[in-house]
C-alpha cells in the first residue's frame, strides 16, 4: 500500500519505519490526509504479522510534527451538528488509542493483553498533536539537537484535543499537566525527560537506531495506564488528599494569570480534573468534549484566523504585487544609529544581510553597532548563540559617517530624528550616491510619507517601513504606500520584511498611519482620565485585566512622554489650523518641559522607577497636579471606555481605508500595540459582539465623553444592515 503523507520501510527484523513527510509543506502537521492515511496504516500494521514493531519519525529538517493544521480546524462546516463535529475531531483520538492499545478493549488490556511496540524518534519540534502522537507511542527517543515539546493549543483558544491533557497527566502527574497545558510553553529535551515525557535523549543521527533497538528488545508492550493498578504519579487523581490542594489553587492561579479571558484554561483544568478519576477511554472523550466546545466558540475561531491563518498569509506575501521579480537584497543602508536605527541594523544583520550604519558622528554609529553586541552578549550568556556566530553578525555591520559607503547598497532605511528638515537633508545626500534603482524607505512613525517623498527625485521608489520599538522584539512592520509609490517599492519592502522574519501589514499614507492612529487616542484617553482624577492604578489594572500586556500609563512611560510630546508638536505644526486638540497637550508639556518626567528612560513618568531596581510605583506627586475624584468609576466602566476608544479608532481607520481589510486591522492591533489577543483583534471583536452592539455603546460613550467615541457612518450603516466585517462588508 502506498501513501502520500509518509513512507514506510520494513527492515529484516520486521520493524517498520514510518517517516512522516507532508508534500509541499515546510513542517509536518496533522491534516485530513495524514489522519486518514495514518489510520489506515495502523489497521494494516496491527493486522500484518510480518511487521513486529513500528518506529515513527519525520522526514523534515524542521522537526517531528507541529500539531494540527489550524486551517483544517477552522473550516468547520456551517451546517454540521455538534455531534458530527465531535465525531470528526474524535477520529484522531480513536486512531492513537488503537495504536497504543493494539485495538484491544480496556478490559482485555486490564487482563494482560499486549500489543506490538511503537516508538517515536523525535528529530525536533513535537508540539500539540505532535507531542500527543509521541505520548501515544510506547517509547520516545529525542534528539540532543534542537528539540521542543509542548502543548501550545491554549495560545489559540483551544485545549489539547488528541489526548494531551490525559497522557501528560498519567506520565508526569496532575500539577505538571496543569502547567504544561495551561501555559502552553515548550520544553527542551532535558526538562521533558525529567517530567517522564521522553525516555531517552540521543545524538541526532542515532535516534532511529535507538528507537529500533528498544522495539526489538520489547516485542510485547502495554501502556502504563492500561495495566491493572496504575496510579497517576504523585497521587491517584482528584480525590486523592495529596492532589486536592493542587486543584484548589490551580484555578485561582490560572485565572489570575489570564484574568478570565480564556475559557480554554478552565476547560483544561476541568478535563484534567474529570479525567483523573475515570479510565483513559472515558477521559479521552471528556477531553474531546471540551475541545469541541472551544472549537465552536468565536474566541478560538477569531484567534486561529488572526494569529495563524492571516498572520501566515501576510508573512507569505499576500499583499505583494504580481509580476515584480523577487528582490536580491544583500546590503542595506540604515540612516541614523539611534534606538530605532540600531535595532533595524541588528535584525537586518541577523537575517544575514550586510548593513551600512550611518550617523553624523562616528561615535554614535559605533554606539549603534554596540546595541547588537549587547544583544549578542546576553544570548551567548544564555547559551542561545555561539561566539563565532556573534562575531559573524557584528562583522556584517559597518558604522560610518561617509555617505559614499552607501554607493552599493540594495535598500535604504531612514531612521533619523523625527524632524522633516533633518529627513529632507539625509534623503538628498543619500540619493546623490545610491544607485538609481534602489528603494528608499522611511521609518518615520507619524510624518506622512507623501510629505517626505517630496524631497526625493524618485517618489515612485519612496515608501514607508515603520518598525515598532524595540525592533528586535516587536514582530509587526507597517508598510506605508502613498499614491506616488510604485509596485516595485512595495514588492521590495515586503521582500525585505520577509527576509528579517517580521509580520507586515500594508496601509495607506496618513499621519500616524494605522497603529499610531489608534494607539495614540488610547494613550490619550488614559491621560485624560488622569486629568479627570481617576486613580492611575485603576486605569492600568483595568486594562491588564482587559487583556492588554501592560496598562496605558505604563506604556506611555515605556514609549516616553517626550516622544508623545514630539508627536503632538509635529501634528500641530503639520496640520496647522486643521489640528484638533486632544486635551492632553498640557499634560505632555508639563511632564516633559517643566517636570522632566520624560518616561522610563529617565526613571520617572507616571511611575517612579527606583535606581535600586525595586518595583515601580505610581508617582506620589501626581495627585498634586491632578486631584483624585472622591467617587471613582467602576473597573468595568474604565474597561469599557478604554476598550471602545481603541475599537472606534480602529473602525475609523478601516472606514477611511487607511487599513484596507479587517485582517490587517486585527494583525496590526495585536502585534503592533498588544491589543487583547483573546479577541482576535478589534475587527474580530466587533464581529463577535455584533456591529450593532458595537455602535450603541459607542454612541452612549460619545454623548458622555465626546465625539471621539462616535462610530463611523459606515459602521452605523453596516449595523442597520446586519452586516459582518469579515465577508459581508465591503
Amino acid at each position: 500500500m502506498s501513501y502520500t503523507t509518509f513512507s514506510v520501510e520494513t527492515d529484516a527484523d520486521g520493524i517498520a519505519l514510518l517517516t512522516i513527510d507532508l508534500p509541499g509543506a515546510s513542517m509536518n502537521v496533522w491534516n485530513a490526509a495524514l489522519i486518514q492515511e495514518f489510520d489506515k496504516f495502523i489497521d494494516a500494521f496491527l493486522a500484518d504479522d510480518s511487521m513486529n514493531g513500528l518506529v515513527i519519525t519525520s522526514g523534515k529538517d524542521s522537526g517531528f510534527l507541529a500539531g494540527a493544521d489550524l486551517n483544517m480546524l477552522s473550516a468547520v462546516p456551517a451546517d454540521a451538528t455538534t455531534q458530527q463535529i465531535f465525531d470528526m475531531n474524535y477520529g484522531l483520538q480513536r486512531c492513537l488509542r488503537k495504536m497504543e492499545g493494539g485495538g484491544h478493549t480496556a478490559r482485555e488490556l486490564q487482563k494482560g493483553a499486549t500489543t506490538k511496540p511503537v516508538a517515536a524518534a523525535l528529530n525536533g519540534l513535537a508540539l500539540g498533536g505532535g507531542m500527543e502522537l509521541a505520548l501515544a507511542c510506547h517509547y520516545r527517543v529525542a534528539t540532543d539537537g534542537k528539540f521542543q515539546m509542548g502543548q501550545p493549543e491554549v495560545q489559540v483558544g483551544l485545549i489539547p484535543g488528541a489526548g494531551g491533557t490525559q497522557r501528560v497527566m498519567r506520565l508526569a502527574g496532575v500539577q505538571p499537566a496543569i502547567q504544561i497545558c495551561t501555559q502552553g510553553k515548550p520544553m527542551d529535551a532535558a526538562k521533558a525527560k525529567a517530567q517522564n515525557l521522553i525516555h531517552e535523549v540521543a545524538p541526532h543521527g542515532e535516534i532511529v537506531a535507538k528507537a529500533k533497538e528498544w522495539v526489538k528488545a520489547n516485542p510485547k508492550v502495554t501502556q502504563p495506564w492500561d495495566k491493572k493498578g496504575f496510579k497517576i504519579p504523585g497521587g491517584s487523581g482528584a480525590m486523592d488528599p495529596r492532589v486536592v490542594p493542587i486543584f484548589a489553587g490551580a484555578s485561582a492561579m490560572a485565572q489570575g494569570a489570564t484574568n478570565h479571558n480564556y475559557p480554554a484554561v478552565q476547560r483544561i483544568l476541568s478535563a484534567i480534573y474529570e479525567g483523573s478519576i475515570v479510565p483513559i477511554d472515558v477521559a479521552l472523550r471528556i477531553e474531546s468534549k471540551y475541545f469541541v466546545q472551544c472549537l465552536l466558540e468565536p474566541q478560538a475561531k477569531n484567534m486561529i484566523r488572526t494569529l495563524f491563518v492571516n498572520k501566515g498569509a501576510a508573512e507569505k506575501g499576500a499583499a505583494r504585487p504580481e509580476g515584480v521579480p523577487k528582490a536580491e537584497l544583500k546590503k542595506v543602508g540604515v540612516l541614523g544609529a539611534g534606538m530605532m536605527g540600531a535595532g533595524i541594523a541588528y535584525v537586518t544583520a541577523k537575517a544575514g544581510l550586510e548593513v551600512v550604519l550611518l550617523d553624523r558622528d562616528l561615535e554614535y554609529a559605533e554606539k549603534g553597532k554596540g546595541y547588537s553586541a549587547k544583544i549578542n552578549e546576553k544570548a551567548i550568556s544564555r547559551g542561545r548563540l555561539t561566539q563565532e556566530k556573534s562575531d559573524a553578525l557584528l562583522a556584517r555591520i559597518t558604522p560610518t559617517t561617509d555617505y559614499n559607503d552607501l554607493a552599493d547598497v540594495d535598500l535604504i532605511i531612514e531612521a533619523v530624528f523625527e524632524d522633516p528638515g533633518v529627513k529632507a537633508d539625509v534623503t538628498k545626500k543619500t540619493e546623490a550616491v545610491i544607485r538609481p534603482d534602489v528603494i528608499f524607505a522611511s521609518n518615520t512613525s507619524t510624518i506622512p510619507i507623501a510629505d517626505l517623498a517630496k524631497n526625493s527625485e524618485r517618489p515612485d521608489q519612496f515608501i514607508g517601513i515603520h518598525f515598532f520599538s524595540p525592533v528586535d522584539k516587536m514582530p509587526l512592520v507597517e508598510i506605508i504606500t502613498p499614491d506616488s509609490t510604485g509596485d516595485k517599492a512595495l514588492a521590495v519592502a515586503l521582500d525585505y520584511v520577509a527576509k528579517i522574519k517580521k509580520t507586515p501589514i500594508v496601509v495607506a499614507d496618513a499621519r500616524g498611519f494605522y497603529c499610531n492612529s489608534v494607539v495614540v487616542p488610547y494613550l490619550n484617553e488614559a491621560a485624560l482620565m488622569v486629568k479627570e482624577g481617576i486613580n492611575p492604578a485603576l486605569i492600568d489594572n483595568a486594562c491588564v485585566h482587559m487583556g492588554m500586556p501592560v496598562g496605558p500609563l505604563a506604556l506611555m512611560d515605556e514609549t516616553s512622554q517626550e516622544l508623545g510630546w514630539s508627536i503632538a508638536k509635529s501634528a500641530m505644526e503639520g496640520e496647522g489650523d486643521n489640528y484638533k486638540p486632544t486635551g492632553v497637550e498640557d499634560l505632555l508639556e508639563l511632564f516633559v518641559e517643566k517636570l522632566g518626567r520624560k518616561g522610563k528612560k529617565v526613571g520617572k513618568g507616571f511611575y517612579e522607577y527606583p535606581e535600586d531596581g525595586s518595583k515601580k510605583h505610581i508617582w506620589p506627586g501626581l495627585e498634586e497636579h491632578y486631584p483624585r475624584l472622591e467617587n471613582q468609576p467602576s473597573a468595568d466602566e474604565v474597561k469599557e471606555r478604554l476598550m471602545y476608544v481603541q475599537l472606534v479608532a480602529a473602525a475609523e481607520m478601516y472606514a477611511q481605508d487607511v487599513v484596507h481589510d479587517p485582517q490587517s486591522a486585527d494583525l496590526g492591533a495585536i502585534f503592533g500595540w498588544g491589543f487583547a489577543p483573546w479577541t482576535g483583534g478589534p475587527m474580530s471583536h466587533i464581529d463577535t459582539i455584533g456591529v450593532q452592539t458595537f455602535v450603541e455603546p459607542a454612541e452612549r460613550l460619545a454623548q458622555k465623553h465626546g465625539e471621539r467615541f462616535n462610530p463611523p457612518a459606515k459602521f452605523r450603516e453596516w449595523a442597520q444592515k446586519g452586516d459582518k466585517l469579515y465577508g459581508a462588508a465591503a
